[in-house]
């Protein structure tokens, strides 16, 4: 979970300095590239979800 966090966090940062920045554009094509695969990961693993290993105590 973390690390879809985190690359939601990156994704953001690059689109809004890729937008605010003159001549950045292709940062913020970067930052939706990795938002759409960001998506695509949290996707397939909610679709696998299924199994949860638990620590026994």
């Amino acid at each position: 979970m973390s690390l879809f966090l985190l690359l939601i966090l990156v994704a953001v940062v690059l689109g809004i300095v890729g937008f605010a920045v003159h001549g950045l554009f292709y940062l913020l094509i970067i930052g939706a590239v990795v938002l759409i695969a960001d998506l695509v990961f949290a996707g397939s693993r909610l679709r696998r979800g299924g199994r949860h290993h638990h620590i026994a105590r």
